[in-house]
Parts: C-alpha cells; sequence; structure tokens
C-alpha cells in the first residue's frame, strides 16, 4: 500500500512539474519558403501558432488576409488551409489569426466600428457562418492582437465583443503581441480588460526592455508585465533569428542559462514566443530550446 501510495505522489508530482512547464508559440504565414502549416505544426516543436497577417480591416475597408507566398486570398486560394488548421488543432495544438501586423491598413473608428470587425471575425474565422471564409470550414481557437499602427482607441472594445462569443460554445481565446515597453502604445488598455489568455510581449526591437549582454532590463520589464496585466500567461517574445529582428537575439545559451532561469519562477509564466517559422527553419532555435523552455 505504501508503495502503490508512493507511486501515486510520485505521479502527481510528475503531472504537476508538466503542466507548469512552458510551450512555444511561433508566427506562420510571412513566407512561402517556411514549410506548410501541417508540416509546422508536425514537428512537434509547437503548441501555439499564430497566422499573420489579417492585415486590412477596420472603418468600413473590405477585410484582407495576407499569407505571403502561401496562397493568394483574391482567387480565394487560402481556403485550402482549412484541413491543415484541422490537423494542427488534432494535435492539441491552438491556431490563431494574427491581426494587425507591422504594415497593414487597420483602425478601428468606434465602439461600433469594433463590434463589425468582432462580428466580421466571428462569422468568416470563428464559430460563426459565412460564405466567404477566407481560410474555408476550420474553426480557429481565436483572435492575436498585433497592433502596431492605426490608432490606440477601441481595441477593448474588440476584445469584449470577441470575448462575448465565448458564450456560444467554443471559447474564443484572445492573445497579443505587444511591444515591451510598458505599458504597450497601442493595446496597454485593452489588455488591461484581463480578457486576454496568453500575451507574448516582443522583447526585441526595444533596446531599453531587452536582453543585452545580461539579463537585467529583460527581467525589470518581465516583473512589470507579469505583475500589472491581468493574463493568464505571460510569454517571452523573441527573434528565432538573428536576421528576424534588428535586435534581441537572445543566443541559445545565453537564453537557457540565464534568461529562462530568471523568469520561469513566475506564476504566470507561458513559454517563448518566436517570429518565425521561416527564421526557426534558418537556425533550429525552437528545437535546441523546448526541453529548457
Amino acid at each position: 500500500m505504501t508503495s502503490r501510495l508512493a507511486l501515486f505522489s510520485l505521479i502527481t508530482l510528475l503531472l504537476a512539474v508538466g503542466s507548469s512547464a512552458g510551450g512555444i508559440a511561433i508566427y506562420w504565414g510571412q513566407n512561402g519558403g517556411e514549410g506548410t502549416l501541417a508540416e509546422t505544426c508536425s514537428t512537434g516543436n509547437y503548441d501555439y501558432v499564430n497566422l499573420a497577417f489579417l492585415s486590412t480591416f477596420g472603418n468600413g475597408q473590405n477585410p484582407m488576409i495576407n499569407l505571403a507566398g502561401h496562397c493568394d486570398p483574391y482567387s480565394n486560394g487560402c481556403t485550402s488551409l482549412s484541413s491543415d488548421i484541422k490537423s494542427c488543432q488534432a494535435k492539441g495544438i491552438k491556431v490563431m489569426l494574427t491581426i494587425g501586423g507591422a504594415a497593414g491598413s487597420y483602425y478601428l473608428t468606434s465602439a461600433a466600428d469594433a463590434k463589425q470587425v468582432a462580428t466580421y471575425l466571428w462569422n468568416n474565422f470563428l464559430g460563426g457562418k459565412s460564405s466567404t471564409r477566407p481560410l474555408g470550414d476550420a474553426v480557429l481557437d481565436g483572435i492575436d492582437f498585433d497592433i502596431e499602427g492605426g490608432t490606440t482607441q477601441h481595441w477593448d472594445d474588440l476584445a469584449r465583443y470577441l470575448s462575448g462569443y465565448s458564450s456560444q460554445g467554443k471559447k474564443v481565446y484572445l492573445t497579443a503581441a505587444p511591444q515591451c515597453p510598458f505599458p504597450d502604445a497601442y493595446i496597454g488598455v485593452a489588455l488591461k480588460t484581463g480578457l486576454f489568455d496568453y500575451v507574448w510581449v516582443q522583447f526585441y526591437n526595444n533596446p531599453p526592455c531587452q536582453y543585452s549582454r545580461g539579463a537585467t532590463n529583460l527581467e525589470d520589464a518581465w516583473k512589470q508585465w507579469t505583475s500589472d496585466i491581468p493574463a493568464t500567461k505571460i510569454f517571452l517574445g523573441l527573434p528565432a533569428a538573428p536576421a528576424a529582428a534588428g535586435s534581441g537575439y537572445i543566443p541559445v545559451g545565453d537564453l537557457t542559462s540565464q534568461v529562462l532561469p530568471a523568469i520561469k519562477g513566475s506564476a504566470k509564466y507561458g513559454g517563448v514566443m518566436l517570429w518565425s517559422k521561416y527564421y526557426d527553419d534558418q537556425t533550429g532555435y525552437s528545437s535546441s530550446i523546448k526541453s529548457h523552455v
């Protein structure tokens, strides 16, 4: 009996340890040379895949997805991604649609505009119905906010409207990729709503809070994000290769020996986000760090 109890305790402990381990989120969609979505999910390296980007929306514009070299949305050519999305989800991987991006035409002019965009996203990518679903009939797991332009207003309204759809069956996950200087200029207010599940903070292209010959700046910013933002999990967003960003790349050895040990103790630690699948293919970064995340 004692040995059984000991075994049970060990299994419980292992499960607890396993559940606190982090995951890796990856951005896919901006380079035709990064392999298919199905191949991306088959690597076994990623727990979350963000499809980038829905780069045109809001203010009455005709919403348009841009998946670079992968498919042509203008000829309805991205609907074939539906089976890939389903194969990812069958592996337990959450697949999000990323709205925004560094280059796009998007902004919200009012709460009513935010509601209209939320309705569009629900009907065309989530659990709603539409005859013009750009990615076919697959139901995505949620919406990722990568807002780096447009206006600073009404992103909280969009989050609330999208979150409201969670009551209609399948949960709508909300994720975001703010810049590490706190608070984020565009979605700082939206993040305060407490509606976001995963927040992958971009600790790159932002010298004041990114890693540079030491983790002090990054640690200070990390503590602020984890203490001030009411999200389920916060992720360390990094470039997967030196060429993936202007600055902020962390060599694997530094990440695993200095940075991760300094932040993994946080109850809100969720893992690492990488930009992007194309660059990860070049370096094998996710494979190198997976056992440490």
